[in-house]
């Protein structure tokens, strides 16, 4: 992993800790981060790399003298991409693959998409009886079609039964290894069914250990703007237990922002650190207090992409399929930078390491970190949209027999993990 040894001071921070750590059951998170759950992206490769980066910060010293260090347990809570209960409990072998952690892993988290508690419950305790897992999430923010038309992800907890017979499920199995579990989850469907309080209290009654919001609707999606006075009223609604802030972290800034706005106990960070591991160097300096940020040269950032492509190949355990993985983070690695439209569609199409190396090599090592070039939104944006929903679904807060049937298909809907 690259040492990013150019951090500079930024102001508005002086020292003394931001929040306390993190408490999600047993587990006592230094830096009160999480790393939110993405489809093919937080695998074990990239989870590994945003932990290492994590360590860099957890000082308060930003990323200056930082070193590669492979420190036991986290700074952050890093979750894996979302795994299908179906899936695990038949045994997938992607699925197997998928929910491995390094040996210094600590604590293993894995995110569970369900629609049904007794899948839910074989799942999680799979996860449970086979010490797999150290902190469970569940899924209840998915707003892809393919997922809300079965009734399944940020549709789900419009039926209240349905979402409290899962949360309930799996609350239980964890308790029997004192594994904790938590939910995250967006605001409701759209504006006129909103879900999110009810949820949030539902989840509290039935024993989790903290909630994270996602101040977006399914309608949203990833447009707009998220709507942090959402997480303000949940927090102030859910009393017992953590709540966690989710939607438009681009920076440490934007962190420490949320915390001051909605008065809530940690934050979620998704699209803010593709191509930007670095970023959990920034969260656990900020959240120390220290006002050091992370400025990498184009050299460095090329370094951090030729060792993110190493692990997945360690991941993969087959270059080519770790080759053709990295190159939708190209863009991400090199926001801002000055890489030509050539270079950027050559890197969009490498096939070997070597391949890689040869193309790096081209780039101005030299480039200075481009600043407001570099910052702000990542990954997907787009426009809201009608969400869909199986027929009759809105009709009723309760799950009808016909729903019954619809939902038990949901999970065969989601491919892969």
């Amino acid at each position: 992993m690259t040492d990013l040894t150019t951090a500079s001071p930024r102001p508005g921070q002086g020292p003394g800790s931001v929040l306390p750590p993190l408490r999600i059951g047993r587990h006592v998170i230094e830096s009160p981060v999480v790393l939110a759950p993405m489809a093919g992206i937080t695998n074990r490769a990239f989870r590994r790399l945003c932990r290492e980066y994590g360590n860099q910060g957890s000082s308060g010293s930003g990323a200056a003298g930082g070193g590669p260090g492979r420190a036991s347990g986290a700074t952050s809570l890093y979750v894996s991409e979302m795994i299908t209960t179906r899936a695990l409990v038949e045994r997938n072998a992607e699925t197997m693959r998928l929910i491995e952690h390094d040996p210094d892993e600590n604590p293993r988290s894995i995110q569970l998409y369900s629609v049904d508690p007794a899948t839910a419950r074989a799942a999680a305790r799979i996860l449970v009886q086979e010490d797999r897992a150290d902190h469970i999430d569940l899924n209840f923010g998915c707003p892809v079609p393919k997922v809300t038309r079965k009734g399944g992800g940020s549709a789900l907890p419009w039926k209240r039964d349905l979402f409290r017979s899962i949360v309930g499920a799996v609350v239980e199995e964890g308790a029997r290894r004192d594994v904790p579990v938590t939910v995250k989850m967006r605001k409701g469907i759209d504006d006129e069914h909103l879900t999110y309080l009810d949820a949030g209290l539902a989840a509290e009654e039935e024993g989790v250990a903290a909630v994270a919001l996602h101040g977006r609707t399914a309608a949203q999606a990833y447009s707009g703007t998220g709507d942090w006075g959402a997480i303000t009223l949940l927090k102030q609604t859910v009393t017992t237990i953590p709540v966690l802030g989710n939607g438009d972290i681009w920076s440490a800034e934007d962190a420490l922002r949320m915390v001051e706005e909605t008065g809530c106990d940690g934050v979620v960070v998704g699209r803010g650190c593709l191509g930007r591991p670095w970023l959990f160097t920034d969260l656990a300096a900020a959240f120390a207090g220290s006002s050091a940020r992370v400025t990498p040269s184009l050299g460095q950032v090329a370094d951090t992409l030729r060792t993110h492509t190493l692990y997945l190949t360690d991941f993969y355990g087959d270059e080519e399929r770790a080759c053709r993985d990295i190159r939708k983070h190209i863009a991400w690695y090199l926001k801002g930078f000055p890489a030509g439209s050539t270079l950027r569609n050559s890197l969009a199409l490498v096939d070997s390491i070597a391949a890689l190396d040869r193309l790096l090599a081209t780039l101005d090592r030299d480039a200075p970190w481009p600043g407001e070039a570099a910052e702000g939104q990542r990954g997907r944006s787009g426009s809201s949209r009608h969400v869909v929903l199986p027929e009759g679904w809105l009709a009723s807060r309760e799950l009808s027999e016909e729903h019954r049937r619809v939902v038990a298909q949901a999970e065969l809907s989601v491919s892969g993990g």
